[in-house]
């Protein structure tokens, strides 16, 4: 080989040394550049985790917070409800046995007063009454152990 030769071969080595060189030192840079972006993307999804989990804890808690609000206000409704018709119920309860009460009076007196003839006739008022009171008491649950509604009456 004479030196044009031998120049010319020693180039071509020298270009594809330097080729060889550059695209290793542009695959090194790519990779770097690949590892960055994974880095970049695992701390990203690390944070979209955390975040996500924040979120679920929050919402949990709200859920829990607002079911909570939620019973304690039935309950409260529910005890108004009933002590509200507990009351009513007892008001109604002590006006139908006043109301029996003065029915039973008022006929024991007027019996007394128009005296023995009328005296049967006041006696099957007064058990009309009696069993009125206690018609009242049952229907109302204020009939005692005692008390039986089918009993003969006085």
């Amino acid at each position: 080989m004479d030196s044009h030769g031998q120049s010319q071969s020693y180039k071509a080595g020298e270009t594809k040394g330097r080729t060889q060189e550059k695209t290793e030192h542009a695959m090194g840079t790519v990779k770097d550049k690949a590892g960055q972006a994974m880095d970049k993307a695992s701390e990203t999804a690390q944070a979209a985790r955390g975040h996500a989990q924040q979120t679920k804890d929050s919402t949990g808690r709200k859920t829990s917070e607002t079911t909570q609000a939620a019973k304690e206000r039935a309950g409260e409704a529910k005890d108004s409800t009933g002590s509200y018709l507990q009351e009513k119920t007892g008001a109604a309860k002590e006006k139908a046995s006043d109301a029996a009460q003065y029915a039973k009076e008022t006929t024991q007196a007027g019996a007394q007063k128009t005296g023995g003839m009328l005296s049967s006739a006041a006696e099957q008022v007064t058990g009309a009454a009696k069993g009125a009171v206690d018609a009242v008491k049952n229907t109302f649950g204020m009939a005692g152990a005692g008390d039986d509604p089918t009993a003969d009456r006085d």
